[in-house]
C-alpha cells in the first residue's frame, strides 16, 4: 500500500521563472522543495559561501575558541575525541587538522565501537589522564555525555564540547526541561538558547564552524579553512542531514573542492571505487565512498579511515583506501544475511507492533543501524534493532517521518543505560533483563496511527513521460546536490500500455521496459530493484499469460501507472531519453 500524493504549492511561476531565468516548471519543483520567497529562491538557484551563516552566532563558540587558544599559547596537552563513522571521522579530521594549523599540541582518539563504545566515556578519561592531557574536544559526541563531563572535571581536565545530536532532557509537567553537562564551553545549534539560526548542521560542519573562528583569533586566513568544505559535504550527506538551506551549500562548494582536490587519502578513495573525480556527486557520498568509511569504524576501527585522510603518501593512501573498499565489500555481505534473518523475526513475532524492536543476538553490532534502515523501508514502521555487546545489549534505530525517535527513547530512559541521536535516528544501550520491558513500553508510549504506517510518495508534477527531453533533463541540474530533503524530482503517468520488458543484469535486478502511451508515443523506461516483486504485481493483477506476453513483445493487456525521474542514458557514444521508475501500481 502506497499513498500517492501531488505536491500541490502555489506561487507566480511565470514570475518566478522570468526573473531568475528558468523554466515554469523548475520553478514549480524548487517551491515544492519549500523555497518561498525571492530571497530563498536566489539562495536555492545561487548561494555560495557569502551565504553561509556567521559562525559566532553559534552559542559558547567564541568561548571556546578562546579558550582553546590560550591552551595552545601554553602547548597544553589537547585531545579530540570522535566518533566512529564518517561525520565522527571528519570531524575529528577538521580539528586535528586546524588546531595543528594554529600551532596546538594535540591528539586525536576516536572510540572503538567495541571495545570503548559511542563518544567520549570514563575509559578514554582514564586514559587521558594518565597521558598528561589538559583538555579534550569532543566532536559529533559529547551533548548527552552528562555523567562522563563531570568525571573528566573532577580530575581537572578542560572539557570543550562540539556536537550537532538532540539534547537530553525531562519533561515535568508536559515542559521539557533540557540537561546540560559540567563542560567549559558546548557549541551546539540545537541548544535551547542558540541563536544560530540554521539547526541542521551536521557535526563536521560544526567542527568547521569552530575552526573558522579560531583561525580568526589566531590570526590565519579564514580562506584557508575552505580547504576543509570537501570533508563538510561528505559528512552532511554520509550522515543523511536535510539538503536544505546552509547544508545545500556546503554540499554543492565541497563538491566543487572535491571535482579538484588534492588531498592524497580522499583521491585514493575516489579512485579505488572507479570513480573520476570530476564526476564524483551527492550521490556516490552517499552510497560509495561513505560507506566504505563506515565500513572501518564497523568491522575494524575508524581509526583507518582517519589515517587515510592524515596520509600525505601517495601509495599509502591507496593501500590504505584498498583495505577500506574490501571491508565494505565484506560488511554488504554480512548485511545481507542479517537482513533476512531480522525480516523473517519480524514476520514471526512482532509484523503487528507500530514499532519494530528486533533482537540479533549474534549479528555483529556494527551493522544494527543498517539492518535497522532495510526493515524499516520493508515495514514502513519505526525499527530498532539490538544485538549483545560485552555489558549488555546495544543497538540502533531507524525511524519514519511521523515518529521521532529520540523523543519516544527519552520516555523509555529508565530501562536504558545510554541513548542519544536524532528524530530519525537513534543509539541505545540496555540492561539485558530490561529488553522485554522495553519492548512493551516503547510500543505502549507509540502514539503513531494507522495511516501512519502508509508509505506517502510525494509526486511533484503528474506529467506525461512523452513530455520529458534532453533539455529539460539538464536543466534539472539546477536542482541539484540531491539527497534527504532534496529530492530528485518526481513525475506520474498513467494509462501506460507494456509492448515489451527484458530481465537485465547478473543479478537479474534490472528491467527494462518499452511502454507506449495514450497518444501512441514509444518510450524506454528502467526500473532497478525487487524486479520479481514487480513482475509478481501484475501477474497477480492482470495474470500470467499477459506478463509472459509482455516478454514476447506480443499484444496484452497491461496497463501501469508509475512515479518517474527522466535521465539520458548514454550507450556507446549514443544519448537516448529513459524514464527511471520509482513506484508502480
Amino acid at each position: 500500500m502506497e499513498n500517492w500524493l501531488v505536491i500541490n504549492k502555489k506561487a507566480d511561476f511565470g514570475a518566478l521563472s522570468e526573473k531568475f531565468g528558468i523554466s515554469p516548471l523548475v520553478a514549480r519543483l524548487i517551491r515544492n522543495r519549500d523555497v518561498v520567497t525571492e530571497e530563498e529562491f536566489e539562495q536555492y538557484l545561487s548561494g555560495d559561501i557569502r551565504h553561509l551563516n556567521d559562525p559566532h552566532l553559534l552559542k559558547d563558540v567564541d568561548r571556546l575558541c578562546a579558550i582553546l587558544k590560550e591552551k595552545i599559547e601554553q602547548q597544553k596537552k589537547i585531545q579530540i575525541i570522535g566518533d566512529y563513522d564518517i561525520d565522527g571521522v571528519m570531524a575529528t579530521y577538521i580539528l586535528y587538522e586546524g588546531i595543528s594549523k594554529a600551532g596546538g599540541k594535540v591528539f586525536s582518539q576516536i572510540p572503538h565501537r567495541m571495545t570503548d563504545g559511542y563518544g567520549i566515556n570514563m575509559h578514554l578519561i582514564e586514559q587521558a589522564k594518565e597521558q598528561g592531557i589538559d583538555t579534550i574536544v569532543t566532536c559529533d559526541n559529547g551533548i548527552a555525555a552528562i555523567s562522563e563531563i563531570a568525571y573528566a572535571k573532577e580530575q581537572g581536565i578542560t572539557v570543550l564540547v562540539t556536537d550537532h545530536h538532540e539534547i537530553a532532557f525531562d519533561e515535568k509537567d508536559g515542559e521539557k526541561q533540557y540537561i546540560k553537562s559540567e563542560a567549559d564551553a558546548i557549541v551546539n545549534p540545537k541548544q535551547p538558547d542558540c541563536d544560530y539560526p540554521f539547526k541542521g548542521l551536521c557535526g563536521a560542519a560544526v567542527a568547521w564552524k569552530v575552526i573558522q573562528v579560531l583561525f580568526e583569533l589566531c590570526r590565519i586566513p579564514v580562506e584557508e579553512s575552505y580547504k576543509f568544505l570537501e570533508n563538510v559535504a561528505f559528512a552532511t550527506v554520509g550522515d543523511v542531514m536535510d539538503l536544505v538551506e546552509e547544508n545545500r551549500i556546503l554540499v554543492k562548494e565541497g563538491l566543487k573542492c572535491i571535482h579538484k582536490t588534492q588531498s592524497p587519502g580522499m583521491r585514493a578513495l575516489i579512485l579505488q571505487n572507479n570513480l573520476t573525480l570530476e564526476n564524483v556527486n551527492a550521490y556516490h557520498f552517499g552510497f560509495v565512498l561513505g560507506p566504505c568509511i563506515n565500513a572501518s569504524g564497523r568491522l575494524d576501527t575508524a581509526r583507518k579511515s582517519l589515517e587515510l585522510f592524515l596520509e600525505k603518501d601517495v601509495e599509502k593512501a591507496a593501500a590504505i583506501a584498498r583495505e577500506l573498499v574490501e571491508l565494505n565489500i565484506q560488511r554488504k555481505d554480512m548485511t545481507a544475511e542479517s537482513v533476512e534473518i531480522a525480516k523473517e523475526q519480524v514476520e514471526k513475532e512482532c509484523k503487528q507492533d507500530k514499532v519494530l524492536v528486533v533482537y540479533l543476538p549474534d549479528t555483529h553490532e556494527s551493522l544494527a543501524g543498517i539492518i535497522a534502515g532495510r526493515i524499516r523501508e520493508t515495514y514502513h514502521k519505526p525499527v530498532f534493532v539490538l544485538t549483545d555487546a560485552e555489558d549488555g545489549i546495544k543497538g540502533s534505530g531507524r525511524s519514519i517521518e511521523e515518529y521521532s525517535m529520540y523523543e519516544e527513547l527519552c520516555k523509555c530512559k529508565e530501562l536504558l543505560t545510554k541513548f542519544g541521536g536524532h528524530p530519525m535516528a537513534a543509539g541505545l544501550s540496555l540492561c539485558r533483563e530490561n529488553l522485554t520491558a522495553f519492548k512493551e513500553k516503547i510500543n505502549a508510549e507509540c502514539k503513531l496511527l494507522d495511516e501512519d504506517f502508509i508509505p506517502k510518495i510525494r509526486i511533484d508534477i503528474a506529467m506525461p513521460v512523452g513530455y520529458p527531453d534532453a533539455s529539460l533533463v539538464r536543466e534539472l541540474n539546477v536542482l541539484e546536490p540531491f539527497g534527504k530533503g532534496n529530492t530528485k524530482p518526481l513525475f506520474a503517468d498513467k494509462d501506460l500500455k507494456v509492448k515489451r520488458m527484458v530481465i537485465l543484469g547478473k543479478n537479474r535486478n534490472v528491467l527494462r521496459l518499452t511502454l507506449e502511451t495514450v497518444y501512441g508515443e514509444n518510450i524506454s523506461a528502467v526500473y532497478f530493484g525487487d524486479v520479481e516483486g514487480f513482475l509478481n504485481y501484475y501477474r497477480e493483477k492482470f495474470g500470467k499469460e499477459e506478463v509472459e506476453a509482455a516478454f514476447f513483445g506480443k499484444n496484452n493487456k497491461i496497463l501501469i501507472q508509475i512515479v518517474y525521474y527522466p535521465e539520458i542514458n548514454l550507450y556507446n557514444g549514443m544519448e537516448n531519453m529513459q524514464m527511471v521508475i520509482r513506484n508502480y501500481r
